[in-house]
């Protein structure tokens, strides 16, 4: 059996490093059929600490195919994806193609998967933040129309499938949808490599420099293209500096961009981005965390950190039900008072939102079931 793997961002690497290690451990097992992956990685992470970095330190198999293809215009970059991932399936012919999250590799892996009638999986399926506005939110319904198998990491995801009428042809004909609560293949990750995430010296010495700190990032366009925006975050986050050390490893484009828009933060420890073992050490010592990046709102509840996401909405809808993440947008004055009492409040860390950490193993024996049907 061939399973084909399209990633291009790190929030991909992350969650495929899980789902290698159970083909790993499937094949390992003399467990049959016998499973190959391919991975193709298109390259919209293209710096180093955004891409290579994560394949060294994680262990991730090696990509089969580096496309090449940075950054552009969404409609150029997924035109190119859309192109170079057809002619690798054409070659490849896998029995699978498995495709994670909401960026435009994964609607250009899944696209080109289906337009070839090879069976698509979505890794990361039902997510919504209702904010039709966002590429990202494009990108999860359309590939979730044309997927074979919806792999859900919450029953929320599943209800939002329900609610946009999955439920009204799901397992009605042959080539329905499966539609599957696996839990989160995130919390896979986390639970394995924070047992094995060594910091580079440089984060070891940031900390030993700080004993108390909060961590940031800062990279959506919304944000970022947005001088408003960027400059009520930046104001905000500057503000909290003065008495708490923020760290904030900066994504290239935001510092361009600050550049640009002549922001200059004052207090902010700004520091080059760091790979998934340094992030994770980051998180695991910090007081609390302040970001727009989806993947690490879930990182801060599964390491029990709060969370204050700068974002008008969330995918992750349950964290903010459940009191573990609060929204505050762009606004500086909520942000201030996020880290003056939702921060300092008292919270109960004994839930299991995403499941046990098997949601890696779960994904595979499903699509095995469906191959050998």
């Amino acid at each position: 059996m061939k399973i084909l793997t399209v990633i291009g961002a790190r929030p991909q690497f992350i969650k495929a490093a899980a789902v290698s290690r159970a083909i790993e451990e499937h094949n390992r097992k003399g467990m049959q059929p016998s499973i190959s992956e391919v991975i193709v990685h298109t390259g919209q992470h293209y710096d180093h600490n955004m891409s290579d970095i994560f394949f060294e330190e994680m262990k991730i198999p090696r990509p089969n195919y580096s496309l090449g293809i940075g950054a552009a215009s969404h409609g150029a970059m997924t035109g190119r994806m859309l192109e170079k991932i057809e002619e690798v399936l054409v070659q490849e012919k896998p029995d699978v193609v498995l495709v994670y999250g909401d960026t435009n590799s994964t609607l250009a892996g899944a696209l080109a998967a289906s337009k070839l009638s090879f069976p698509v999986a979505h890794v990361e399926a039902g997510l919504r933040s209702m904010n039709f506005r966002m590429p990202e939110e494009q990108n999860r319904i359309l590939v979730d129309r044309i997927s074979t198998w919806l792999f859900c990491p919450t029953d929320h995801a599943i209800q939002n499938l329900n609610n946009e009428g999955f439920s009204n042809f799901i397992g009605k004909q042959s080539n329905s949808p499966k539609v599957v609560n696996t839990g989160d293949v995130m919390c896979d990750a986390v639970r394995y490599y924070i047992l094995h995430a060594k910091p580079s010296e440089k984060i070891h010495a940031l900390i030993d420099n700080h004993k108390c700190f909060y961590l940031s990032t800062i990279h959506r366009a919304e944000n970022t293209d947005d001088r408003n925006r960027l400059e009520s975050i930046i104001k905000a986050l500057d503000e909290i500096a003065a008495d708490i050390s923020v760290v904030l490893p900066l994504h290239p484009r935001t510092r361009n961009l600050l550049d640009e828009y002549g922001l200059f933060p004052k207090q902010i420890e700004i520091i080059e981005p760091v790979g998934y073992f340094d992030m994770l050490t980051l998180l695991s010592r910090c007081k609390a965390v302040f970001t727009d990046s989806g993947g690490l709102q879930k990182e801060s509840y599964f390491l029990h950190k709060p969370c204050v996401t700068l974002r008008d909405e969330t995918e992750w809808v349950e964290l903010v039900t459940h009191g573990y993440n609060v929204l505050c947008g762009a606004d500086k004055h909520r942000i201030i008072e996020a880290e003056k009492g939702f921060i300092n409040s008292s919270i109960d860390w004994n839930s299991q939102l995403y499941g046990e950490g098997h949601a890696a193993a779960k994904i595979i024996n499903e699509v095995i079931r469906g191959y050998l049907s």
